[in-house]
């Protein structure tokens, strides 16, 4: 099996130059049907059953399917389909390469991976090798804020292993962290700012939970860390309270997230901060506040030894020349939900960098070796039982 160089660099240019934004990072007009109608042609073109799915109106995930003959293993090889935003990004859409290098929002997060996952299926197509299992390629719609796409997938997809092409610098991931997003209201009573009296400062109320919220904080980080993936971890990233400088504000609201490693739990993670809570009502009885969930998502981490592990370890192997390093990541990916959904999961994916950045690159040499890395475990994996 050889890789299509310029298949592959057309494809991941073409997928580059469509606004696949997430609506969260814009004006809610761009979407993920056009790019997963895009996919959905790329994919027909190489044999494959297609199937779309729409979380909701014009978020739209696609899967194809190479189909095995029967009685094989089968495998995922996944990537999303949106990106960030590309607010004075210059360049966002370009696809330009230079020195070996492709650059555009959404080349390193994460449609090189789409694309070695496409021309990892083109590879198998041309060297007509034979499988048992099915081959699939999920493209799915916003990663980036909460997973409705993949989530949606999930209720009607299964296969036995998934790889996330997520870029990990070619190295084997095998763990990263989970996110819990919460909400903590302070209540205070609003008056004339002269009334001291009678008002009653949420604002102020809050500072002292925050007094407390760094002591968390800083306790998350000296805990026993996950061998790949550190310490859990959390900040308070967004706060508004109050109405006008002359008023004792009667609320005052934080949103939360809070990181979480491999065995922690989002009722752990809430009844840690209902925990201060009820501390600060001890000391003072007037103390009102309360915290509610936003949005979770689980950790993640794989079996060293497990089936898919191994498969991609031995060919990452023979195509890089060494064995691959193992690592976890601190960001959140929907490899989680695939592990959830009891399917064997693994990530690995290309080199560069600039996620969320202004500039962002990824290595056209290395989305070449991930795809190749793709094709020889698909072969070794989907070929038996």
């Amino acid at each position: 099996m050889r890789i299509d160089r310029r298949y592959l660099e057309d494809t991941l240019a073409a997928l580059v130059r469509m606004n696949s934004v997430n609506p969260k990072f814009s004006d809610g007009s761009t979407n993920e049907r056009g790019i997963a109608e895009h996919l959905a042609l790329q994919m027909r073109a190489l044999g494959m059953e297609l199937s779309t799915y729409d979380a909701a109106p014009d978020r739209t995930s696609v899967v194809g399917r190479l189909r095995g003959t029967g009685g094989g293993r089968s495998l995922i090889l996944y990537g999303h389909i949106d990106t960030v935003g590309i607010h004075e990004m210059p360049e966002a859409l370009g696809a330009e390469i230079r020195d070996g290098r492709m650059y555009g929002r959404g080349t390193y997060d994460m449609k090189g991976g789409v694309a070695a996952c496409l021309a990892a299926v083109k590879a198998l197509v041309d060297a007509r090798v034979p499988l048992a299992g099915d081959v699939l390629i999920v493209g799915a719609a916003d990663e980036e804020v909460a997973s409705i796409g993949m989530s949606e997938v999930l209720r009607h997809v299964r296969a036995d292993a998934a790889i996330v092409t997520e870029s990990t610098e070619l190295q084997l991931c095998l763990a990263h962290k989970g996110f819990v997003w919460m909400e903590v209201v302070t209540e205070g009573r609003a008056a004339h700012g002269s009334r001291f009296e009678e008002g009653i400062d949420a604002n102020m109320a809050m500072g002292r939970f925050l007094g407390r919220l760094g002591n968390l904080e800083r306790s998350l980080r000296r805990r026993k860390p996950h061998p790949l993936v550190g310490p859990p971890s959390l900040h308070a990233a967004v706060m508004l309270g109050g109405s006008g400088t002359s008023t004792y504000a009667a609320h005052c609201r934080l949103e939360i997230e809070r990181r979480t490693i491999p065995g922690e739990t989002e009722g752990k993670a809430l009844k840690e901060i209902q925990t201060i809570l009820d501390r600060l009502v001890a000391d003072d009885p007037a103390f009102r506040a309360s915290v509610r969930p936003m949005l979770a998502r689980g950790s993640f981490e794989a079996a060293r030894d497990s089936p898919i592990v191994d498969a991609v370890r031995i060919e990452a192997t023979a195509v890089l020349g060494g064995l691959p390093a193992v690592v976890g990541e601190p960001y959140w990916m929907d490899a989680a939900l695939l592990a959830d959904a009891g399917i064997d999961t693994v990530v690995i994916g290309p080199t560069g960098a600039g996620a969320h950045a202004e500039e962002e690159w990824v290595d056209l040499a290395s989305v070449e070796s991930v795809a190749l890395i793709l094709a020889r475990t698909a072969a070794r994996y989907c070929a038996t039982v």
